[in-house]
């Protein structure tokens, strides 16, 4: 599979694996000028880049970088971007700030992580009843935490 970018911003850096085996890409902000999130505030960061993959049965899902969301409190606004095959629009990451710190993004900072992923098209079927099960309707911690 392939992934081809292109790069709609001057600066714009291509995604790349920190190692041969690392599940994600890291996407780098793409900016004209830094841009500072105040606590509580999100900001919508620019990566410069378009996408069109070589398949269609995959989705390229974004995730926050764990350095980032662990020491600065930076994570996404919408917890993993889905960024649909057929998408072809510039790509941005909505920066949420959970911290007490304003968190500055500057140029070329590794701001989240690219990992594609297969996708099923599963037919949509209404039923009038679904099959009972042991776990049944329990839902949120209905089975506990030990």
């Amino acid at each position: 599979m392939k992934l081809h970018f292109q790069k709609v911003r001057e600066g714009a850096k291509l995604p790349v694996r920190a190692t041969a085996q690392s599940a994600g890409a890291d996407l780098c902000a793409c900016l004209e000028q830094s841009v500072t999130i105040a606590p509580g505030e999100t900001a919508m960061i620019p990566l410069g880049l378009k996408c069109q993959p070589d398949a269609q049965d995959m989705a390229l899902l974004i995730f926050p970088r764990s350095g980032l969301s662990a020491k600065h409190g930076i994570t996404l606004a919408n917890a993993v971007g889905v960024v649909d095959a057929d998408y072809r629009g510039e790509w941005f990451v909505p920066l949420h700030n959970l911290s007490q710190t304003p968190f500055t993004v500057e140029h070329g900072m590794r701001v989240a992580q690219l990992v594609a992923v297969p996708v099923y098209f599963p037919e949509i079927v209404e039923t009038l009843n679904v099959d009972e099960t042991e776990r049944g309707e329990g839902g949120f911690g209905s089975s506990g935490i030990r």
